[in-house]
Protein backbone atom coordinates (compact mmCIF):
# COMPACT_ATOMS: atom_id res chain seq x y z
CA UNK A 1 0.00 0.00 0.00
CA UNK A 2 1.44 3.44 -0.92
CA UNK A 3 2.66 5.44 2.03
CA UNK A 4 1.19 8.91 2.52
CA UNK A 5 2.87 11.50 4.72
CA UNK A 6 1.23 14.68 5.96
CA UNK A 7 3.73 17.49 6.48
CA UNK A 8 2.80 20.36 8.79
CA UNK A 9 5.43 23.08 9.29
CA UNK A 10 4.49 25.00 12.45
CA UNK A 11 5.38 28.10 14.37
CA UNK A 12 3.23 29.02 17.41
CA UNK A 13 0.04 27.22 16.39
CA UNK A 14 -1.06 25.81 19.76
CA UNK A 15 -4.64 27.03 19.26
CA UNK A 16 -5.18 25.11 16.04
CA UNK A 17 -2.69 22.25 15.73
CA UNK A 18 -4.75 19.66 17.62
CA UNK A 19 -7.79 20.27 15.40
CA UNK A 20 -5.62 20.06 12.28
CA UNK A 21 -4.16 16.71 13.37
CA UNK A 22 -7.62 15.35 14.21
CA UNK A 23 -8.85 16.41 10.76
CA UNK A 24 -5.89 14.59 9.21
CA UNK A 25 -6.79 11.41 11.10
CA UNK A 26 -10.41 11.72 10.02
CA UNK A 27 -9.88 12.21 6.30
CA UNK A 28 -6.54 10.42 5.81
CA UNK A 29 -6.51 7.72 8.51
CA UNK A 30 -3.81 5.72 6.72
CA UNK A 31 -1.36 8.65 6.59
CA UNK A 32 1.54 9.36 8.93
CA UNK A 33 1.41 12.87 10.36
CA UNK A 34 4.59 14.90 10.82
CA UNK A 35 4.81 18.27 12.54
CA UNK A 36 8.01 20.27 12.15
CA UNK A 37 8.24 22.76 15.01
CA UNK A 38 10.13 25.86 13.91
CA UNK A 39 11.24 27.40 17.24
CA UNK A 40 7.72 27.81 18.64
CA UNK A 41 7.55 29.64 21.96
CA UNK A 42 4.20 28.12 22.91
CA UNK A 43 3.02 24.51 23.40
CA UNK A 44 2.68 23.65 19.70
CA UNK A 45 5.15 20.75 19.82
CA UNK A 46 3.74 19.33 23.06
CA UNK A 47 0.15 19.43 21.81
CA UNK A 48 1.14 17.94 18.45
CA UNK A 49 2.89 15.03 20.15
CA UNK A 50 -0.04 14.43 22.49
CA UNK A 51 -2.37 14.46 19.48
CA UNK A 52 -0.45 11.62 17.84
CA UNK A 53 1.85 13.37 15.38
CA UNK A 54 5.54 12.68 14.90
CA UNK A 55 7.27 15.89 15.96
CA UNK A 56 10.45 17.11 14.30
CA UNK A 57 12.43 20.23 15.13
CA UNK A 58 14.06 22.81 12.86
CA UNK A 59 16.08 25.53 14.62
CA UNK A 60 16.73 27.60 11.47
CA UNK A 61 13.83 30.03 11.39
CA UNK A 62 11.58 30.06 8.33
CA UNK A 63 8.98 27.89 6.68
CA UNK A 64 11.32 27.03 3.83
CA UNK A 65 13.84 25.61 6.29
CA UNK A 66 11.17 23.47 7.94
CA UNK A 67 9.95 22.17 4.58
CA UNK A 68 13.53 21.38 3.51
CA UNK A 69 14.07 19.28 6.63
CA UNK A 70 10.86 17.29 6.10
CA UNK A 71 11.51 16.76 2.39
CA UNK A 72 14.97 15.40 3.17
CA UNK A 73 14.15 13.17 6.12
CA UNK A 74 10.66 11.80 5.38
CA UNK A 75 10.20 9.00 2.87
CA UNK A 76 6.76 8.42 1.35
CA UNK A 77 4.98 7.83 -1.95
CA UNK A 78 2.65 10.82 -1.55
CA UNK A 79 3.25 14.02 0.43
CA UNK A 80 0.46 16.26 1.72
CA UNK A 81 1.71 19.68 2.79
CA UNK A 82 -0.63 21.87 4.84
CA UNK A 83 -0.33 24.75 7.29
CA UNK A 84 -0.94 24.33 11.00
CA UNK A 85 -3.40 27.22 11.25
CA UNK A 86 -6.47 25.22 10.23
CA UNK A 87 -6.97 27.20 7.01
CA UNK A 88 -6.96 24.13 4.78
CA UNK A 89 -9.98 21.79 4.85
CA UNK A 90 -8.73 18.19 4.86
CA UNK A 91 -11.92 16.95 3.21
CA UNK A 92 -10.24 17.52 -0.19
CA UNK A 93 -7.06 15.64 0.67
CA UNK A 94 -8.12 12.12 -0.35
CA UNK A 95 -9.15 13.21 -3.85
CA UNK A 96 -5.93 15.21 -4.19
CA UNK A 97 -3.86 12.19 -3.14
CA UNK A 98 -5.63 10.01 -5.70
CA UNK A 99 -4.54 12.39 -8.45
CA UNK A 100 -0.92 11.83 -7.41
CA UNK A 101 -1.10 8.10 -6.71
CA UNK A 102 -3.45 7.01 -9.50
CA UNK A 103 -3.13 9.63 -12.25
CA UNK A 104 0.60 10.37 -11.95
CA UNK A 105 0.19 14.09 -11.25
CA UNK A 106 3.38 15.49 -9.72
CA UNK A 107 1.82 18.38 -7.82
CA UNK A 108 -1.78 19.07 -6.89
CA UNK A 109 -2.41 22.62 -5.67
CA UNK A 110 -5.33 23.46 -3.42
CA UNK A 111 -6.78 26.42 -5.31
CA UNK A 112 -8.15 29.04 -2.87
CA UNK A 113 -8.47 31.72 -5.55
CA UNK A 114 -12.22 32.21 -5.01
CA UNK A 115 -12.70 31.38 -1.33
CA UNK A 116 -9.54 33.14 -0.12
CA UNK A 117 -10.30 36.44 -1.80
CA UNK A 118 -13.84 36.37 -0.40
CA UNK A 119 -12.98 35.43 3.19
CA UNK A 120 -9.53 36.87 3.74
CA UNK A 121 -9.72 40.02 5.87
CA UNK A 122 -6.41 41.47 4.64
CA UNK A 123 -7.07 43.24 1.32
CA UNK A 124 -3.38 43.93 0.60
CA UNK A 125 -2.75 40.16 0.71
CA UNK A 126 -5.33 39.73 -2.04
CA UNK A 127 -3.68 42.41 -4.16
CA UNK A 128 -0.27 40.86 -3.59
CA UNK A 129 -1.47 37.37 -4.52
CA UNK A 130 -3.05 38.62 -7.73
CA UNK A 131 0.10 40.56 -8.64
CA UNK A 132 2.34 37.53 -8.06
CA UNK A 133 -0.04 35.32 -10.05
CA UNK A 134 -0.06 37.78 -12.95
CA UNK A 135 3.73 38.11 -13.07
CA UNK A 136 4.49 34.38 -12.91
CA UNK A 137 1.80 33.42 -15.42
CA UNK A 138 3.15 36.03 -17.83
CA UNK A 139 6.76 34.96 -17.42
CA UNK A 140 6.11 31.22 -17.69
CA UNK A 141 3.07 31.40 -20.00
CA UNK A 142 0.96 29.41 -17.55
CA UNK A 143 -2.54 29.61 -16.08
CA UNK A 144 -2.01 28.72 -12.43
CA UNK A 145 -4.74 30.30 -10.31
CA UNK A 146 -3.20 30.02 -6.84
CA UNK A 147 0.56 30.48 -6.98
CA UNK A 148 1.06 30.83 -3.22
CA UNK A 149 -1.21 28.13 -1.82
CA UNK A 150 0.32 26.22 1.09
CA UNK A 151 -2.04 23.28 0.52
CA UNK A 152 -0.27 20.89 -1.84
CA UNK A 153 -0.07 17.19 -2.53
CA UNK A 154 3.13 16.05 -4.23
CA UNK A 155 4.66 12.91 -5.62
CA UNK A 156 7.84 11.41 -4.24
CA UNK A 157 9.45 12.11 -7.61
CA UNK A 158 8.80 15.83 -7.26
CA UNK A 159 9.74 16.11 -3.57
CA UNK A 160 13.05 14.27 -3.90
CA UNK A 161 14.15 16.25 -6.97
CA UNK A 162 13.08 19.71 -5.80
CA UNK A 163 16.00 21.86 -4.55
CA UNK A 164 14.62 23.91 -1.65
CA UNK A 165 16.48 27.22 -1.71
CA UNK A 166 14.01 29.57 -0.03
CA UNK A 167 14.10 29.98 3.74
CA UNK A 168 10.72 31.58 4.41
CA UNK A 169 7.15 31.88 3.17
CA UNK A 170 8.30 32.35 -0.42
CA UNK A 171 8.76 28.56 -0.57
CA UNK A 172 5.36 28.05 -2.26
CA UNK A 173 6.24 30.51 -5.01
CA UNK A 174 9.54 28.72 -5.57
CA UNK A 175 7.80 25.33 -5.76
CA UNK A 176 5.33 26.61 -8.35
CA UNK A 177 8.02 28.19 -10.52
CA UNK A 178 10.20 25.07 -10.32
CA UNK A 179 7.28 22.84 -11.33
CA UNK A 180 6.37 25.12 -14.24
CA UNK A 181 9.92 25.46 -15.54
CA UNK A 182 10.70 21.73 -15.23
CA UNK A 183 7.35 20.81 -16.81
CA UNK A 184 6.09 18.68 -13.94
CA UNK A 185 2.45 17.63 -14.20
CA UNK A 186 0.41 20.19 -12.21
CA UNK A 187 -3.27 20.14 -11.42
CA UNK A 188 -5.36 22.53 -9.33
CA UNK A 189 -8.33 21.51 -7.21
CA UNK A 190 -10.71 24.28 -6.05
CA UNK A 191 -10.97 24.24 -2.25
CA UNK A 192 -12.66 26.20 0.48
CA UNK A 193 -10.66 28.39 2.82
CA UNK A 194 -10.99 28.79 6.59
CA UNK A 195 -9.83 32.06 8.06
CA UNK A 196 -7.92 31.92 11.32
CA UNK A 197 -9.94 31.50 14.54
CA UNK A 198 -10.13 34.36 17.04
CA UNK A 199 -6.93 34.63 19.02
CA UNK A 200 -4.76 33.11 16.30
CA UNK A 201 -2.54 35.52 14.38
CA UNK A 202 -0.82 35.21 11.02
CA UNK A 203 2.96 35.34 10.96
CA UNK A 204 2.86 36.95 7.52
CA UNK A 205 3.68 40.62 7.18
CA UNK A 206 1.90 42.04 4.15
CA UNK A 207 4.68 44.34 3.01
CA UNK A 208 7.92 42.70 4.13
CA UNK A 209 6.86 39.20 3.04
CA UNK A 210 5.36 40.65 -0.15
CA UNK A 211 8.66 42.31 -0.99
CA UNK A 212 10.45 39.03 -0.20
CA UNK A 213 8.18 37.12 -2.60
CA UNK A 214 8.73 39.72 -5.34
CA UNK A 215 12.50 39.50 -4.79
CA UNK A 216 12.21 35.71 -5.11
CA UNK A 217 10.31 36.07 -8.40
CA UNK A 218 12.93 38.55 -9.62
CA UNK A 219 15.77 36.20 -8.70
CA UNK A 220 14.10 33.10 -10.13
CA UNK A 221 13.22 34.94 -13.35
CA UNK A 222 16.91 35.85 -13.71
CA UNK A 223 18.00 32.27 -12.98
CA UNK A 224 15.37 30.40 -15.02
CA UNK A 225 14.94 32.83 -17.95
CA UNK A 226 18.24 34.74 -18.21
CA UNK A 227 17.91 35.61 -21.91
CA UNK A 228 14.57 37.37 -21.42
CA UNK A 229 15.73 38.95 -18.16
CA UNK A 230 18.92 40.46 -19.57
CA UNK A 231 17.24 41.31 -22.87
CA UNK A 232 14.77 43.52 -20.97
CA UNK A 233 17.65 45.28 -19.24
CA UNK A 234 19.49 45.59 -22.57
CA UNK A 235 16.41 47.09 -24.24
CA UNK A 236 15.97 49.66 -21.46
CA UNK A 237 19.65 50.68 -21.64
CA UNK A 238 19.52 50.86 -25.43
CA UNK A 239 16.41 53.06 -25.28
CA UNK A 240 18.16 55.42 -22.84
CA UNK A 241 21.24 55.59 -25.07
CA UNK A 242 19.06 56.41 -28.09
CA UNK A 243 17.25 59.16 -26.17
CA UNK A 244 20.64 60.75 -25.53
CA UNK A 245 22.10 60.04 -28.97
CA UNK A 246 19.28 60.97 -31.40
CA UNK A 247 19.22 64.76 -30.62
CA UNK A 248 23.02 64.86 -31.05
CA UNK A 249 22.80 62.98 -34.33
CA UNK A 250 20.06 65.27 -35.66
CA UNK A 251 22.11 68.31 -34.69
CA UNK A 252 25.14 66.80 -36.42
CA UNK A 253 23.17 66.32 -39.66
CA UNK A 254 22.04 69.94 -39.52
CA UNK A 255 25.30 71.63 -38.56
CA UNK A 256 28.02 69.00 -39.18
CA UNK A 257 29.15 69.66 -35.60
CA UNK A 258 29.01 67.69 -32.37
CA UNK A 259 28.85 70.30 -29.61
CA UNK A 260 27.99 67.88 -26.72
CA UNK A 261 30.78 65.34 -26.58
CA UNK A 262 30.17 64.32 -22.92
CA UNK A 263 26.59 63.35 -23.74
CA UNK A 264 27.77 61.43 -26.81
CA UNK A 265 30.32 59.55 -24.70
CA UNK A 266 27.71 58.67 -22.06
CA UNK A 267 25.33 57.52 -24.80
CA UNK A 268 28.05 55.28 -26.26
CA UNK A 269 28.89 53.85 -22.84
CA UNK A 270 25.25 53.02 -22.14
CA UNK A 271 24.88 51.43 -25.59
CA UNK A 272 27.96 49.30 -24.85
CA UNK A 273 26.45 48.22 -21.53
CA UNK A 274 23.27 47.30 -23.39
CA UNK A 275 25.24 45.07 -25.78
CA UNK A 276 27.07 43.44 -22.86
CA UNK A 277 23.76 42.69 -21.07
CA UNK A 278 22.36 41.10 -24.23
CA UNK A 279 25.45 38.95 -24.74
CA UNK A 280 25.32 37.92 -21.06
CA UNK A 281 21.73 36.79 -21.60
CA UNK A 282 22.72 34.65 -24.59
CA UNK A 283 25.62 33.01 -22.72
CA UNK A 284 23.62 32.36 -19.55
CA UNK A 285 20.67 30.97 -21.51
CA UNK A 286 23.05 28.47 -23.13
CA UNK A 287 24.32 27.45 -19.69
CA UNK A 288 20.76 27.08 -18.38
CA UNK A 289 19.81 24.91 -21.35
CA UNK A 290 22.80 22.64 -20.74
CA UNK A 291 21.87 22.46 -17.05
CA UNK A 292 18.30 21.55 -18.02
CA UNK A 293 19.58 18.76 -20.23
CA UNK A 294 21.67 17.35 -17.36
CA UNK A 295 18.68 17.68 -15.00
CA UNK A 296 16.41 15.79 -17.40
CA UNK A 297 18.96 12.97 -17.73
CA UNK A 298 19.18 12.82 -13.93
CA UNK A 299 15.37 12.63 -13.67
CA UNK A 300 15.28 9.80 -16.19
CA UNK A 301 17.89 7.88 -14.21
CA UNK A 302 15.93 8.35 -10.97
CA UNK A 303 12.68 7.32 -12.66
CA UNK A 304 14.14 4.08 -13.99
CA UNK A 305 15.60 2.97 -10.64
Amino acid sequence: MPKTAILIPCYNEQLTIANVINECKKYLPQAEIYVCDNNSTDDTAKIAKESGAVVMYETRQGKGNAVRKMFREIDADCYVMIDGDGAHPLSYADDMCNLVLKENVDMVIGDRSVAYFNKNKRPFHNIGNKLVRFIINKIFKSKVKDIMSGYRVMSKFFVKTFPVLSEGFEIETEMTIHALDRRFAIKEVPIDYNDRPEGSFSKLNTFSDGILVLKTIFSLFKNYKPFYFFSIIAFILFAVSMILFVPIFIEFLQTSKVPRYPTLIVSGAIATMSLIMWICGIILQTIVRKHNEIYEVMLNQIKTK
